[in-house]
């Protein structure tokens, strides 16, 4: 029988190298990356049946690679694994594409669990948390912090602001996302006027309170 083709993303080698481990006898690991970015390239040229992948990523953080891998390879199921155990991250990472939500402290055997269930086209969130889930459907509170980034930006804000947040100049950001740098300035400008926000320290701190980085 044929094994099911997995890519992987994390942005620590000692996990990726961890996850090939438990995942090998199994799946087939057709690449590991450590970025949003090369992740989402790695995954239109690879085609994998599935991808795992964490949300706190470098250049692009793993809710917005999800909504960009649901547009571009439909066909790859996502499982997100990663630390953050907020009912909030994982209510939009199934919105935004994912198929299954892990923990990074959940048991080895639930992995497993969970790639068979994905492949078989089921959705899986890991016990750990489906009672939080569940109350936040039923009893949604307001204001929570450290919650995933507000829905006022566009997908394209966010990119700027999580490359704005980790340090990257003007120059550098518009040669990551392919555009010219008046178009950078222009997002920046508008980013700050919607939120608000006069500097860049209150930009990084907007980001890492939305979970646009966890810088």
């Amino acid at each position: 029988m044929k094994k099911p083709r997995v890519l992987m993303a994390d942005d620590h080698s000692l996990i990726l190298a961890g996850l090939r481990k438990l995942v090998e006898g199994e799946c087939d690991v057709v690449g590991a990356v450590e970025d949003g970015r090369a992740l989402v390239e790695a995954a239109q040229k690879l085609r994998p049946d599935l991808i795992l992948m964490d949300i706190s990523m470098p250049l692009l953080n793993g809710l917005e690679a999800a909504r960009q891998l649901a547009k571009l390879v439909p066909e790859s199921k996502l499982i997100m694994l990663t630390m953050h155990a907020s009912p909030t991250y994982a209510t939009e990472a199934f919105q935004a594409g994912a198929s299954g939500y892990l923990l990074k402290r959940s048991a080895a055997s639930e992995l497993s669990q969970a790639i068979k269930s994905v492949l078989q086209g089921q959705q899986y969130l890991t016990p750990l948390i489906t009672k939080d889930v569940l109350d936040s459907v039923f009893k949604p509170s307001t204001g929570e912090r450290g919650t995933p980034a507000s829905t006022a930006l566009t997908p394209r804000q966010r990119e700027v602001l999580q490359l704005v947040a980790e340090g990257r100049g003007t120059k550098e950001i518009a040669t990551i996302l392919s555009v010219s740098v008046k178009t950078v300035e222009f997002h920046r400008s508008r980013i700050m006027q919607q939120l608000g926000i006069h500097t860049t320290a209150d930009l990084t701190k907007y980001a890492i309170s939305h979970g646009i980085t966890s810088l």
